[in-house]
């Protein structure tokens, strides 16, 4: 069986299969770190926009933690902590979507000084 004769060694077709199976989880894992570290991101992002949002509404006189509050979506609204002292102050907990793992809160603050 010479390299020129047209046969391939079996070793060869099975060794790919294994390969893909070791890397595929260490692809998914990449993933999903990946995902929850947009989670997180968005999660800050959100905070950030009703931080700011109540800071208006305070500026112009109305309840800038109901503003707040509301200006959440649902999922991060449940046991968001929203403050108003020194500005409007939101901290909302990130979506996990790893496993084991709980991921942190977030912080956003903003304020409007009056002119």
């Amino acid at each position: 069986m010479g390299a020129g004769d047209g046969q391939t060694g079996h070793g060869e077709r099975g060794q790919a299969s294994v390969e893909l199976v070791a890397v595929l989880p260490v692809l998914v894992l990449c993933v999903l770190i990946a995902a929850q570290a947009v989670a997180a991101g968005w999660a800050l992002w959100t905070a950030g926009n009703a931080a700011r949002a109540g800071a208006r509404a305070e500026h112009v006189g109305s309840d800038g933690e109901a503003v707040a509050r509301g200006a959440l979506p649902g999922r991060l609204r449940e046991g968001a902590d929203v403050r108003s002292r020194d500005g409007v102050r939101v901290g909302v907990a990130v979506p996990g979507l790893l496993p084991g793992a709980e991921p942190p809160a977030v912080t956003a603050a903003s304020t409007l000084d009056a002119d």
